[in-house]
This record gives structure tokens, C-alpha cells and sequence, in this order.
């Protein structure tokens, strides 16, 4: 029986309100940001060995018959994937539950600070990492890791976030390199060459020539904060100094504040919230013509809007200033064991983790079919990034996210990158309505972090 249908047999599928909860995204699935509790660093890069077998334990207590995974959107799809060769495999009855994005953040972390209720195990966005390690309420898989043999496999930077005093409390699964995503026939029409651009000033300038009611992307103000941090770390900046001082005032910070100024001012952007029902239908119906996110947001678009196959393209994102780094990262998931699950349980958990993620054969299965772009470097040498992308009109997008990986500069993730999402989006609101200049924008969400930290500013 396939695992589609096992879905709907033995599954339960919890799905959060709407298109919002549905696609909150895989991963969004792409690379995170953390570090050790207050300062860990999160990089890119390449290498490892191949990576093709499967990778689980064999020591340790007997293993539960069966383990539930919590995850979101099409990460969770992609897991289900994996789901009856394990099985078939290794034994065992793993239930893969699907649940909306931030339905599923709020449960998680509410089990890790009650101690009850969580799953077998549960997908971890990397720029939550720092915090919910932080809670105390994650397994340490040192041990079992060590194990399986299997942490060289991945991309360095990915660990950061996920250790603590020499604890390690999840396994990487994703990364997100970024890219422009846009529809061929809407630029095509209005005499648009996205693979011509280079700079956001002249993506802008490009833009001008939509009709009314036709936009070139999207300026979710409940996602301020995500396009800041994609754009600052093109630019190689730290959200906070190695010493843990605030540092998103500074003149990098102000660059990105004034282009996405420039983006909004220039009527090229409209506002829809992002993840919305509203959100979706305007790519589907070609009115917003482009977005700038991780890899993984292929898989989405493929699961959402399956009847514009074809139809989309990708180039590297422009850069912030010509000759400027156009390497960056969105996004990035991990999956992790909560400390209160049982030792038989969480040793089932952990066996479908190793042989899922830590396995080339099985990263490629879930980066082909929902575009999950896998942590597991031996995986970027397979032919399956050169191949072209029927959703793509053919486009072999993957050796471009490949190539991109690797140059894509380290980020500070502390367990105080909430309140810099906070802080951004507060008072990036008031600078697209023109209540502040991006000087004092940047200035105030400083502060901001700042007094509610205790941080000093940098």
C-alpha cells in the first residue's frame, strides 16, 4: 500500500487554518541562523563523504514499535516519503502528523516547557533552535550520533544552533541558498528579463514597467524581518557582535532598511500577508510576478500551484550593490527529540531520523519531489542538481542552489533572534509608512533588543 494511502488510513493529518498554516513552509525548511545559546555562529559549506547508507544505531535500549513525527507542510509530506522504506526496512510504525506552521511551533515548545505531550520527534526551524534549546527540554543525541558516524556528513554551520555545552540536541536536515523566483510569462509579457539583473535597484527599475494592479513581489509586513535577514547576511552582517552586542544598527543594517524602502516607495511591491490564501492566488494568477526565498519555496509552489508548472523561473537574488554577494540563505530545519519522551520511543525516533536524514539515497527522494534542499553535502554531487525542472520550464535550478551553498556567509543566532524579529518588524512597519526614516527604524528596533535584554549596543 503506498504511503499516501497509509496517510489516510492510519495517519493523522492536523492541518492549521488555511493556506497560511498549510504552507508555512517545509522547512522553511532553508538555513536557519544560531549558535550556542548566545553567539553560536551558523555558516555554509562543502565537502563530507557520500553519505549514501543508511545511518542508525545499534546500541542503547530496545526500540518502541512506534514513534510519532510532528512536522509542517510539505517538510512533513517529504518525511512521509521516507516513511514505508523505514518501515519495511528497520520495522517498526511511524506516523508522520502534519500540522500548520505555527500551530505547530506554539504546541512543540509548549510540551518543552510542560513536559508533556510531545511527539516521538518533531521538525525544529533552525532560527528557533538557540531558543528551544535553550528550554532544556531537548534530548542530548550526542552519543547516538557519535554512533551512527554521521555528523561530518553535513554542512558545518548547520550545527551551531544545535549545541550546548557540548550536547547536541537535533539532526540538520535542510538548508535554504535563496533565490528570485518568477513567472516566465507575466515578465516575458511586459518585457522583463529577470536573468539580465543584477542589483535591486535595477530589479526596482525593471519593476517600473508593470501596468497598475500588476506587482514584482511582495512586502509581507508580518515578514519584514525575514527579507532584513536574507539581505543583511548577503551582506555578511551579524545581528549580534561576538562579544553579544547588539549590532542590527549598524551601516549594513541601514543599507537593507533603505532598499526595502526604496522596493515599497517605488509602487513595484504589494502587502499581502505572506503564507495567506490571498498570498498564493496572487502568485497563481501571475498578479505578484516574483519572490525572493530559499529553495525549498519550489516544493511549495509545486504543491500549491501545480496548474502554473512551467510557467516559473529562478535566478541568483540580486545583489544588495553591483558586484555584491548574491549567496544567501532563508529558512533550514532540523529534526529533534523532546528529553521527556521515553528511552524505547525516542531510540525509535532516532533510528527513522539517522536512516531518513542522514542517508544521500533519501535526502535526494525528498529534494526531487518537494524541492527540500538537504544539509547532507554528499548529496550535492549527484546529477540530480543537473537535471531540469519541469516547474521550472526545464531550468536545472538545483546546481545553481549547489554552487550558491557553500558561499553563503555565517549568521549569529542567540537565543534573543526573537525579539530582533520582533523588534524589526515593529519598527520597519512605521518606516514603510513613512513614521520613521530607515536610519531611525534601525536605530529604534536596536534599542529595543537592547533595553529588553540587557544587551548593550554595539
Amino acid at each position: 500500500m503506498s504511503k499516501r494511502t497509509n496517510t489516510t488510513g492510519r495517519r493523522r493529518v492536523l492541518k492549521g487554518a488555511g493556506l497560511a498554516g498549510l504552507a508555512g513552509l517545509a522547512g522553511c525548511i532553508g538555513t536557519g541562523d544560531p549558535a550556542p545559546s548566545d553567539g553560536g555562529t551558523e555558516t555554509s559549506g562543502n565537502g563530507g563523504s557520500d553519505g549514501g547508507g543508511s545511518s542508525t544505531t545499534s546500541s542503547g535500549p530496545a526500540m518502541a514499535q512506534s514513534a510519532e513525527v510532528w512536522g509542517w507542510d510539505v517538510a512533513a509530506k517529504s518525511l512521509d516519503l521516507i516513511d514505508d522504506p523505514y518501515e519495511s526496512e528497520h520495522g517498526g510504525d511511524i506516523t508522520i502528523t502534519q500540522i500548520g506552521r505555527a500551530d505547530m511551533k506554539d504546541k512543540f515548545k509548549s510540551t518543552l516547557l510542560s513536559g508533556s505531550g510531545a511527539p516521538g520527534a518533531a521538525m525544529m526551524e533552525s532560527v528557533d533552535a538557540a531558543s528551544w534549546v535553550d528550554t532544556g527540554g531537548l534530548r542530548d543525541i550526542s552519543d547516538w550520533l557519535a554512533e551512527a558516524g554521521i555528523k561530518e556528513e553535513f554542512v558545518p554551520g548547520k550545527w551551531g544552533p544545535l549545541e550546548k555545552d557540548g550536547g547536541t540536541y537535533a539532526l540538520p536536515w535542510d538548508i535554504g541558498p535563496v533565490g528570485t523566483f518568477y513567472r516566465r510569462d507575466v515578465m516575458e509579457e511586459h518585457g522583463i528579463d529577470p536573468t539580465s539583473v543584477e542589483t535591486w535597484d535595477q530589479y526596482i527599475e525593471e519593476g517600473k514597467k508593470l501596468p497598475d494592479g500588476q506587482y514584482l513581489l511582495n512586502l509581507p509586513s508580518n515578514d519584514y524581518d525575514g527579507l532584513w535577514r536574507m539581505m543583511f547576511r548577503q551582506l555578511g552582517g551579524q545581528p549580534f557582535t561576538s562579544n553579544g552586542a547588539v549590532n542590527i544598527n549598524s551601516d549594513k543594517s541601514l543599507q537593507v532598511a533603505r532598499i526595502l524602502k526604496r522596493l515599497r516607495d517605488s509602487g513595484v511591491a504589494n502587502d499581502l500577508a505572506s503564507w495567506s490564501s490571498a498570498w498564493f492566488t496572487a502568485f497563481g494568477e501571475g498578479t505578484t510576478a516574483s519572490l525572493t526565498a530559499g529553495a525549498w519555496i519550489e516544493g511549495t509552489l509545486k504543491a500549491e500551484l501545480g496548474d502554473t508548472a512551467g510557467q516559473w523561473g529562478a535566478i541568483k537574488p540580486p545583489a544588495i550593490e553591483s558586484g555584491g554577494s548574491r549567496a544567501t540563505n532563508w529558512g533550514g530545519s532540523n529534526v529533534t527529540i523532546a528529553k521527556q519522551v521515553d528511552d524505547e520511543t525516542a531510540r525509535r525516533a532516532w533510528d527513522y531520523m539517522a536512516y531518513t536524514l542522514g542517508s544521500k539515497e533519501h535526502q535526494l527522494t525528498m529534494y526531487k519531489e518537494y524541492g527540500i534542499f538537504p544539509a547532507l553535502e554528499s548529496a550535492y554531487e549527484s546529477e540530480a542538481f543537473d537535471q531540469g525542472s519541469e516547474f521550472l520550464d526545464g531550468q536545472e535550478a538545483g546546481r545553481m542552489f549547489a554552487e550558491i551553498a557553500p558561499e553563503i556567509a555565517p549568521y549569529r543566532y542567540t537565543v534573543d533572534t526573537p525579539e530582533v524579529t520582533k523588534a524589526i518588524n515593529t519598527h520597519f512597519r512605521d518606516m514603510m509608512t513613512g513614521n520613521k526614516t530607515p536610519k531611525e527604524a534601525i536605530d529604534a528596533a536596536a534599542t529595543q533588543v537592547a533595553d529588553r535584554t540587557g544587551r548593550d549596543l554595539a
